[in-house]
């Protein structure tokens, strides 16, 4: 089942009561920071950590009149601390609130998807272990190209997306990032230790520079990465979508007992799952384009980017979170139907063996040109005719002059496809 729990805590993580509790963490920090650089009495702050206190509906009210969420914000807090206030947003500015406590929020957002990301591959890596040695045609261009086993596919699956995880684990860093630094980045009313400190107690990094805002090519570069994981489940889902077209039938989405497929067809079991991921990824992606259009403000900032990350980050972070459960949930009710790789490999004769027979005719000493004819008039043949390329080829006047019976048989024994599958899942699953 598709883990609406996971949902709820991003959810939860992003809903406005959390915005203004990072805010009051972030604004605590600070508070704590001028304790340890000896300027704030101690005393006073720890009373002011148990007497701050906000409300969202006064919140809402008092913003309602002033226009400005960081100001309704301090006030209903500072409403809670009489003349403790005076402690509260010393040489700050909005924007050290707001960007401090957003890269809480994603920080916080991302061991979730961390998480996803283990569980998803933890799944594909049982899938791959149990069709290590499950033959299927592989395919170029759409077309049946040569044998090769269904479990090869989910090790290249794996690999896209530990790549994508570790890409994502970078992105995380990267902007594990705060500022603390007053109006244009300056310091001009605030230490830079004091951003140092309260950086330290929130588990973040001071940002090298920021100009009153961090700035967004921080934010951009983790759309991308959830962008990208989007596309790479996408890219998953499209080849389940083809693999359970009725003429290839090669794998399905799992299909439950009461489950109907379509209002007018009731043989139809369609691959809807895969399909809504595929829809949920152009999202997510189109997301990310937004992110980067947030790069480029107007000199030190502007709010222009504040309205678009409302919405775009809550909502592509639930999106991952959603799409690796539900690829997940996939995965692990796949069916796959092995005879039907088999009887896919087959068609025409095995006309997928050709390349066996060209280099099989090549060692016995004509060349390669010569070789591709034969081959190529016989499976041509076969392709147009439905027939088949095997017998063909073992009616060729050519082809029995050149080989023995056992070194044809071997032409098609799809087993000689399978001596390096080991070494393949050797550096996927070491």
């Amino acid at each position: 089942m598709i883990d609406r729990y996971s949902r709820e805590e991003i959810k939860k993580i992003w809903d406005i009561k959390s915005k203004f509790r990072y805010y009051l963490d972030v604004e605590i920090a600070v508070c704590e920071a001028y304790v340890r650089a000896g300027i704030f009495p101690e005393k006073d702050i720890e009373r002011l950590k148990k007497k701050a206190v906000f409300n969202v509906e006064r919140i809402d009210e008092i913003e309602a009149e002033v226009k400005h969420d960081v100001i309704a914000f301090l006030t209903c807090v500072n409403e809670s601390l009489g003349d403790l206030s005076k402690y509260m947003h010393v040489g700050m500015t909005s924007s050290d609130v707001i960007d401090t406590a957003m890269s809480l929020q994603i920080r916080d957002s991302g061991k979730i998807i961390l998480k996803d990301f283990e569980e998803t591959i933890l799944l594909l890596k049982k899938l791959a272990e149990k069709h290590k040695k499950t033959i299927c045609i592989g395919r170029s261009h759409g077309v049946h190209a040569e044998i090769m086993t269904f479990g090869v596919k989910i090790c290249s699956w794996i690999d896209i997306l530990q790549r994508q995880k570790e890409n994502f684990i970078n992105a995380l860093e990267q902007i594990r990032v705060g500022q603390i630094s007053g109006p244009v980045g300056t310091y001009s009313n605030i230490p830079p230790e004091i951003e140092q400190i309260t950086c330290y107690i929130l588990g973040l990094k001071p940002a090298k520079i920021s100009t009153q805002v961090i700035a967004r090519d921080y934010h951009a570069y983790f759309m991308q990465s959830l962008a990208l994981t989007a596309s790479v489940i996408e890219q998953f889902a499209t080849e389940i979508r083809h693999l359970q077209r009725t003429e290839v039938l090669e794998v399905e989405e799992g299909f439950s007992k009461n489950q109907k497929g379509s209002s007018a067809m009731p043989h139809k079991k369609n691959p809807v799952l895969c399909e809504n991921l595929c829809g949920l990824a152009r999202v997510v992606r189109s997301n990310s384009f937004a992110a980067m259009e947030n790069i480029p403000l107007w000199h030190e900032r502007d709010i222009s980017h504040s309205s678009a990350e409302r919405i775009i980050f809550p909502d592509s972070i639930i999106l991952v979170d959603f799409m690796l459960n539900r690829f997940g949930e996939i995965v692990k009710n796949l069916v796959v139907h092995e005879k039907n790789m088999i009887k896919n490999c087959e068609k025409f004769g095995g006309i997928v063996f050709s390349q066996k027979a060209l280099l099989t005719l090549m060692q016995k000493g004509i060349t390669r040109e010569d070789a591709y004819e034969i081959v190529q008039k016989n499976a041509l043949l076969a392709f147009e005719n439905d027939g088949s390329f095997r017998e063909n080829l073992k009616n060729d006047p050519k082809v029995l002059e050149l080989l023995s019976n056992q070194e044809f048989e071997r032409i098609f024994d799809k087993n000689d496809y399978l001596k390096n599958i080991d070494k393949i899942y050797s550096r996927i699953l070491n």
